[in-house]
Formats: C-alpha cells, sequence, structure tokens
C-alpha cells in the first residue's frame, strides 16, 4: 500500500515538475492582448469545424491534432496566446510548444466556454 501511495506522489511531483509555465489569462486581459497584434501570437487549437462555427477575430487556427505541422509558422520571438474550448486541449497546446523551444505561452483560462 505504501508503495503505491509514494507511486502516486512521484508522479504528481514529476507532473507539477515537467508542467509548461504557462501565463493564464481572463477573457478582460485578452481583449487588452488582442489590440497589439505585433507584440502576440493568437493560435485557436479547436478542430477546423469548432473554429468555423465560432472564430474569434485576430486568432489563426492550428489544431492541436496537426499543431506540430505548423511550427515552421510561429515565431520564438512572440508571445503565443493559446485558446480551446474549455483551456484543456490549449494546454495540451502548451506542452507540445514547450518541448518545440517556445517559451512564452499564454492560455485563456477556461476558453471559449467562460466568455460571454
Amino acid at each position: 500500500m505504501i508503495y503505491i501511495v509514494l507511486i502516486v506522489v512521484a508522479f504528481l511531483i514529476f507532473r507539477k515538475i515537467t508542467e509548461p509555465k504557462v501565463t493564464h489569462i481572463d477573457q478582460a486581459t485578452l481583449e487588452t492582448y488582442l489590440k497589439d497584434k505585433k507584440k502576440y501570437q493568437f493560435i485557436d487549437v479547436r478542430t477546423s469545424n469548432e473554429f468555423n462555427s465560432h472564430k474569434l477575430k485576430g486568432f489563426k487556427n492550428m489544431p492541436l491534432q496537426t499543431l506540430n505541422k505548423h511550427l515552421d509558422k510561429l515565431s520564438k520571438d512572440q508571445a503565443i496566446v493559446l485558446l480551446c474550448a474549455t483551456g484543456s486541449r490549449s494546454m495540451n497546446a502548451a506542452r507540445v510548444l514547450k518541448k518545440a523551444g517556445f517559451d512564452n505561452l499564454i492560455n485563456v483560462k477556461g476558453g471559449l466556454s467562460r466568455m460571454t
């Protein structure tokens, strides 16, 4: 029993350590970021169908499933603002981008589900 507890604790610690450093912003902050397109890249990682049904002005669609194919279209010199429906896929996208050497990552907390 103690081994199981130790394994679970070790897993949780490892996951926290390997979690990419991501800034989380809300909708109000996003609105101010959208005014500075030179400083930020805005990426929506939802599927193409989701993106086409509800686009957010200023965002480019790079579905999470194909994000690795689009890395050459992103600049490491600009922060990347990530958006999805709930914030989960955008955090997975942050992991992909972190592994690819991108450091300045911003997640829209709660994704589109928190936007009014």
